[in-house]
């Protein structure tokens, strides 16, 4: 079940970028969703690491 705190974000991707997402989520066990939030933390935590915090509003 959805937990209703978290936020749905849909997106539209191209054939091939969705086949390749899925292949390296499988290749490192996750789920394509789970790789899509895995891939933006990361993202996230470099961000911060060059720039700073980010401060959540809430």
């Amino acid at each position: 079940m959805r937990n209703k705190e978290n936020k749905h974000l849909g997106i539209e991707i191209n054939k091939t970028l969705h086949y390749k997402l899925r292949y390296v989520a499988q290749y490192e066990g996750r789920s394509g969703n789970g790789q899509v939030i895995y891939v933006l933390n990361e993202y996230i935590k470099r961000f911060e690491k060059e720039n700073g915090e980010i401060k959540v509003e809430e």
